[in-house]
């Protein structure tokens, strides 16, 4: 009998420490849901009620809006900012080579200046296409 309830202690002590690690992460979620709920209800318990016209229009940067917020953009807007993220993400990869530059030796650097090359070559071509003129046309 002690035998049994020996292994179900055992057992029960695992289990919390296995748990243990996850607790603080549950812990950090619900503070945050937490406070973003008492802020949420805070601001509509506390909050002005006077709504206006000039508080109820949407708000552009200081600036009247003007026309409507559904016409149309150019494509070369949507282009650029596709390779802006390409570009910035492929950057990111350099900060986890910095940070094993010691360990990965020669090797690891020639690789780098690999695709640093590739990312040169890639940026180059985007230029010579035109993709980062905003300017109209000469042709």
């Amino acid at each position: 009998m002690s035998n049994w309830l020996a292994k179900l202690f055992t057992s029960l002590l695992q289990t919390i420490t296995d748990v243990q690690g996850w607790l603080s992460i549950l812990i950090m979620i619900g503070l945050g849901a937490g406070f973003a709920l008492v802020s949420v209800l805070l601001s509509n318990v506390l909050g002005p009620r006077k709504p206006t016209p000039e508080k109820e229009a949407p708000y552009e940067c200081g600036m009247p809006p003007v026309g409507d917020a559904r016409e149309r953009q150019s494509v070369k807007f949507y282009l650029v900012a596709m390779i802006f993220l390409l570009f910035d993400i492929e950057v990111a990869f350099l900060y986890p080579w910095a940070m094993a530059l010691r360990d990965l030796g020669w090797s690891g650097f020639v690789q780098v200046l690999l695709f640093m090359a590739l990312l040169l070559a890639g940026y180059v071509y985007v230029w010579r296409k035109g993709a980062l003129d905003w300017g109209e046309d000469k042709r």
